[in-house]
């Protein structure tokens, strides 16, 4: 696509008043910012519904959502690769862009505003880290009943996430009384896919999960789902048989291989 076509569709969205978050980088150009907004997969969530045998319906559910989830994973390793270069800068030495940089990952990962910057840089690093993808898939199938849910159709939730202000997702049909959670809708599922990541990667109930994380980056070993399971017995209220349940179909769909081991 040449450069006027760029600039043209840039001055489109524009005038029809659609915005994208501006780049963490000062070095990226109007022209990369504007084409990797144009490169985000609005497809809708497919139908697997459509596939008969049980196989090819998982199997057409892991193709479409691992994509997604390595992107997201990547996403994330990328702003932990800058970070990482960042850790013995001074606050004097930061340029602009890194101030920017760095606050927009302390709001986003919720790490302590009245930390010290060091101390903040170090949380940083324990938080920006991916979600194996044996765990993301696992997690996906079974909160989403493979793709099938009321809740992935209407919403691209996969993920079984609440949000609690009032029209923020589905309510869903058997709420208890008093109870005002609703079922967080998204707008497409990559938007899924990263509050999920997001909520691994800030929830205080995770804690855990990312503290055996960093202690096996650490060491130099493979971060495996079925390992960052055992920290997730405050994702359900099934506790332990959740656990058991994703680390047992870790186990039958063969997905450890996805982790590297």
């Amino acid at each position: 696509m040449n450069t006027r076509l760029w600039i043209f569709l840039g001055l489109a969205l524009v005038a029809a008043g659609v915005f994208f978050i501006a780049p963490t980088r000062d070095d990226a150009s109007p022209m990369q910012t504007l084409q990797r907004a144009l490169q985000i997969d609005r497809s809708p969530l497919p139908d697997f519904n459509q596939h008969t045998d049980v196989k090819a319906k998982k199997q057409a559910f892991f193709d479409y959502l691992q994509p997604i989830v390595a992107a997201n994973n990547q996403r994330i390793l990328d702003d932990r690769a800058r970070l990482s270069e960042l850790t013995d800068t001074s606050d004097e030495a930061l340029s602009r862009a890194d101030r920017r940089f760095l606050d927009g990952l302390v709001d986003r990962y919720e790490v302590d505003t009245e930390a010290r910057p060091e101390d903040q840089r170090a949380e940083l690093m324990v938080r920006l880290d991916i979600v194996p993808m044996s765990l993301a898939l696992t997690q996906a199938a079974m909160e989403s009943a493979w793709g099938t849910s009321r809740f992935a159709r209407e919403g691209n939730n996969l993920f079984g996430q609440w949000c609690y202000q009032a029209g923020c997702g589905i309510v869903p049909k058997r709420r208890g009384e008093g109870q005002v959670h609703e079922v967080a809708s998204f707008d497409d599922v990559d938007a899924a896919v990263a509050s999920y990541l997001r909520n691994i990667n800030s929830h205080s109930a995770y804690a855990d999960l990312r503290a055996a994380r960093a202690g096996l980056r650490a060491a130099n070993q493979p971060v495996t789902g079925n390992a960052m399971a055992n920290h997730l017995l405050r994702y359900s209220e099934r506790g332990s048989d959740y656990v058991e349940e994703i680390q047992s179909m870790i186990r039958v769909n063969k997905l450890a291989v996805l982790d590297g081991v």
